[in-house]
């Protein structure tokens, strides 16, 4: 009797999660002109769908799912108006099923959450999904969530995360393990360095980099030059670095390219690029792995080695695997920092949470015929009535109240509001018809974040957190 009760309950359990249909918008077969976002996978849980098109709607993001069972389906998406107030929002986009497209505007609610966009008559099998950007202002999709019941998901981070792995039936760890020599996370300039000094040294080396190019704020992606002392290290980082060309210059993919090359010249360098680490475990302070994740597929790898290496920027690796970090300035007695020589201090009498900020650079070009721009009254309120047509390193963005890492994803958006409302103003300066945006970074080039604080009493052991 019991055998059967259990039964019961584990058939309604199968029914009704047959019903339930999430799709993650970064897994579509076409994305059109729409790109994957996943740099702030910890802050809103997960990578999304971006309509970056400069002011013009990009092509139409596709794929086909499937249905297991006939019905009528309530539908939600998961989306955000990145610039509310008195105006429409910038990021608006529709969702098309099959033949209807939902007259419902997305990305008109403020903060991440689910949009309700009406309910649709499906049959069992292959089905059709059509994101249709509005605005090519950055509209955002993170999912589409069908179900047969009317409950809205989970908008807690906390909970979301539980649920998202019920639904999609995911095993809580990784469905596959990888052992190498040593692990360098992250794909930027010191990580690519780390992995050929490695490599060279006859160690089977995996390096993972959550961008489709290597490089980081010197990749084609942020194009800030590399320029600095090169030490006892020049022969490998020439392999690397970049031509002290203008921050932004398009020669950046040239570079990405060089870059490629080299890496891949190493037969034990093992890449993994889109890939994203998301944990790291650590055994007495000796890390025993790092999971990492595809950023558009969703499938997850364990990295299991003796040695790893942190250089994601963030300084990913060493929290999760609870390292000292220190973030902001540091009080002057601290270090016993002295003077300048202006007779001020190098750092506050009082610590503070004050850092550089996050840059975003950017282009326009003037065009043989005239390009029209649209009205950005939503950016204005930050750019006010400044003017200009591109955006060098200088355009950096730090407030003491927002944090680089926790709060990025305001601090992008922020910058985006800064540009698009400069060079709207641009435009409207006699002869200026011609002017269009050429490029503009959607990824934030960090210049200061968490720090790790390393182990100064001993030296490294295997695996050991080190900064």
């Amino acid at each position: 009797m019991k055998s059967i009760f259990i039964f019961i309950l584990l058939l309604i359990a199968l029914t009704i999660q047959a019903q339930d249909i999430l799709i993650e918008a970064e897994s579509f077969e076409h994305p059109g002109g729409w790109v994957v976002d996943p740099q702030f996978v910890e802050q809103m849980g997960s990578s999304y769908l971006l309509a970056h098109g400069l002011g013009k709607p990009v092509q139409n993001a596709q794929t086909t799912f499937q249905v297991s069972k006939n019905g009528n389906y309530n539908i939600w998406v998961r989306t955000m108006n990145w610039a509310p107030g008195d105006w429409e929002a910038p990021g608006r986009f529709q969702l098309q099923v099959n033949d209807y497209q939902f007259p419902e505007i997305l990305g008109t609610e403020k903060g991440w959450d689910w949009q309700y966009v009406g309910q649709l008559k499906l049959k069992k099998g292959s089905n059709n999904m059509v994101l249709a950007d509005l605005t090519g202002f950055d509209g955002r999709c993170d999912a589409i969530y069908l179900s047969q019941n009317n409950k809205k998901p989970p908008s807690d981070f906390i909970e979301l995360s539980k649920w998202r792995q019920t639904v999609l039936q995911l095993p809580e760890d990784p469905e596959q393990e990888i052992y190498f020599d040593l692990v360098v996370t992250g794909g930027g300039i010191a990580g690519c360095a780390t992995a050929i000094a490695a490599a060279e040294q006859g160690l089977n080396v995996a390096l993972i980099h959550d961008r489709p190019v290597l490089g980081g704020n010197a990749s084609g992606e942020i194009r800030v030059h590399t320029l600095g002392i090169y030490g006892h290290f020049e022969r490998i980082l020439r392999m690397l670095d970049t031509e002290h060309y203008p921050n932004g210059d398009p020669r950046a993919h040239e570079e990405d390219a060089k870059r490629m090359a080299n890496i891949r010249k190493y037969n034990n360098i093992h890449l993994y690029l889109n890939w994203r680490a998301y944990n790291a475990f650590a055994q007495k302070e000796i890390i025993q792995y790092v999971d990492a994740r595809q950023t558009s597929s969703g499938d997850r790898i364990r990295f299991m080695a003796p040695y790893f290496v942190d250089c994601t920027g963030d300084g990913w690796i060493g929290y999760w695997a609870k390292a000292e970090y220190s973030y902001g300035r540091e009080s002057v007695n601290k270090y016993g920092e002295e003077w300048d020589k202006h007779g001020e201090l190098w750092s506050p009498e009082k610590p503070d949470n004050f850092v550089m900020g996050s840059s975003i650079l950017w282009r326009s070009k003037v065009m043989d015929s005239p390009s029209i721009f649209p009205e950005v009254p939503w950016a204005l309120e930050v750019s006010k009535d400044y003017a200009e047509s591109n955006g060098e390193w200088q355009w950096e963005f730090s407030r003491n109240d927002l944090h680089q890492i926790d709060n990025g994803e305001q601090i992008r958006d922020h910058m985006f509001k800064a540009i698009y409302g400069s060079f709207y103003n641009e435009k409207q300066k006699p002869g200026k018809e011609n002017l269009a945006l050429e490029w503009v970074s959607y990824l934030l080039g960090k210049r200061e974040s968490r720090r790790l604080v390393g182990d100064q009493n001993r030296a490294p052991a295997p695996g050991i957190v080190r900064s």
